[in-house]
C-alpha cells in the first residue's frame, strides 16, 4: 500500500523542468489539495486540444500517457519517493481522458472535473486495485487513466441523455 503522508516538496521542482512538469507544472507544490489543483492545471491543456479531431486528440493523449509514465518513473527515482503526493501530472492526464470527445462548454468541463475528482479520490475497483498493485510510473498514471475512463463514460452517457 502506498503512503500518502505529505512529504516535503523537493527543491528540484523549481530547478529541473522534468520535476516541474511531474509536479503538475508547480501545482503539486501547494501544501493542500495538489490533485485538485493539478486537475485545474489540465483545463488550459484541454482548451488547447478540444478543437482537434478525436483521432488527433487520441494520438496526442496516447503520446502524453506514454511520456508521463516514463517521466513519473524517472522523477520518482530521482527524488527517492514513489508516487509523491505532489506529483500530479497523472491528474492532468486523467482529466484529459475524461474529456475525450466531450461536448463543448463550461458545464461539461465542470462535470468532467467533478466526475474525475470523485473517481480519483474514491478509487472504486479496479482503480483501487491498480493504485495498490501496480507501482512505478505505470501505476501512477494508470489509476488516473482508469478514473478518467470511468468519468468519460459517465460524461458521455449524461451527454447522450441531455443532448
Amino acid at each position: 500500500m502506498r503512503q500518502y503522508t505529505v512529504p516535503d516538496i523537493p527543491h528540484s521542482v523549481w530547478q529541473k523542468p522534468s520535476h516541474f512538469i511531474a509536479f503538475g507544472f508547480g501545482a503539486g507544490a501547494l501544501p493542500f489539495a495538489p490533485g485538485t489543483f493539478g486537475t485545474l492545471i489540465a483545463i488550459p491543456f484541454y482548451l488547447t486540444l478540444q478543437s482537434l479531431s478525436v483521432t488527433t486528440y487520441l494520438l496526442i493523449l496516447s503520446s502524453l500517457v506514454i511520456g508521463s509514465i516514463a517521466l513519473c518513473q524517472k522523477v520518482s527515482q530521482e527524488i527517492h519517493i514513489e508516487d509523491h503526493q505532489g506529483m500530479c501530472l497523472d491528474e492532468i492526464i486523467g482529466y484529459l481522458v475524461t474529456l475525450i470527445n466531450a461536448p463543448r462548454g463550461f458545464i461539461w468541463m465542470a462535470l468532467g472535473f467533478l466526475f474525475f475528482r470523485l473517481f480519483d479520490i474514491w478509487k472504486p475497483w479496479p482503480i483501487r486495485w491498480v493504485d495498490h498493485t501496480i507501482h512505478g510510473g505505470l501505476g501512477m498514471i494508470l489509476d488516473d487513466v482508469l478514473a478518467g475512463i470511468v468519468s468519460f463514460i459517465l460524461l458521455q452517457l449524461l451527454a447522450g441523455f441531455v443532448l
